[in-house]
């Protein structure tokens, strides 16, 4: 089986220029996360991971904290960079590859897991999964990590940030546009990777002004390419909205965060284990 074939509108470097925000005020992985996914899976020291659409290693490096040999992967190379970063000031070592899903091949590994946070929808999910099914180990699994942030009055900042920035991301030329989120669940049951469990972790935090300017700028629909000579309209709306809610610049976030995590087999009616 050859790598995948990039489709016209796959961009590599689709986040080049944003990996300052996205290292500094995208949400980490809380450890707790971490560890139950390694219970869940009986993953040991010296045990495979790729991370793949690594950023700048929100999970390679806390896999590689647990013990674990990682491979941080990403097109896009500032990523990587970042990710090194990292993980020198943790103390661990990263095997670094330039690369994304598109560039995968069946020698590669195998892996015990195959952890992708917030990246899987920018992939052919299906093509993704059929590749993960030859370099993922027998008793190996993938996780799909993401976040999400209910609707509840402290996260009232989070829809204004969504509002404004679907403002502008719709004026974005088409091909910068995310082609959009969908449950990984149906994907998944039409893989190798039927069996599956959710973990999740609710966290609570202060947050600044400043902090969701910064996520902002780190969303697709706000990146430097996209916004051009918009983004300093794009930053005055969203302080404006911002100062609306909390004249003094300080909220509340609340996040849950899970990994959707896969294994081969069946999770039908009659599992028991």
């Amino acid at each position: 089986m050859e790598p995948q074939i990039r489709p016209p509108a796959c961009q590599p470097r689709r986040f080049q220029g944003a990996v300052p925000h996205y290292a500094r005020f995208r949400l980490a992985y809380p450890g707790r996360l971490i560890a139950r996914v390694a219970a869940l899976l009986d993953l040991k020291a010296g045990d495979t991971v790729l991370d793949l659409g690594s950023g700048p290693g929100f999970l390679a490096v806390p896999f590689a904290l647990a013990g674990m040999k990682v491979t941080a992967a990403d097109p896009e190379p500032d990523m990587l960079d970042a990710a090194a970063e990292a993980a020198r000031g943790a103390g661990v070592d990263l095997a670094l590859w330039l690369g994304g899903s598109f560039d995968l091949t069946p020698a590669m590994g195998p892996y015990r897991l195959v952890a992708i946070g917030r990246a899987f929808h920018w992939m052919d999910r299906a093509a993704t999964l059929a590749m993960l099914d030859k370099i993922v180990a027998p008793d190996g699994a993938i996780a799909l990590f993401h976040d999400a942030h209910p609707d509840v009055t402290e996260n009232r900042w989070f829809k204004a940030m969504c509002e404004i920035s679907g403002r502008y991301r719709q004026r974005a030329p088409a091909a910068e546009q995310n082609g959009g989120h969908r449950r990984y669940e149906p994907f998944l049951f039409a893989s190798a990777f039927s069996r599956i469990d959710s973990l999740g972790v609710t966290i609570r935090q202060t947050v600044t002004e400043d902090d969701i300017v910064g996520r902002a700028f780190s969303q697709s629909g706000a990146l430097p390419q996209v916004l051009g000579d918009r983004a300093g309209a794009f930053e005055a709306d969203l302080r404006a909205a911002l100062r609306g809610l909390s004249p003094d610049g300080h909220f509340t976030e609340i996040a849950e965060l899970v990994a959707v995590v896969a294994r081969r087999g069946s999770n039908g009616g009659t599992e028991n284990s």
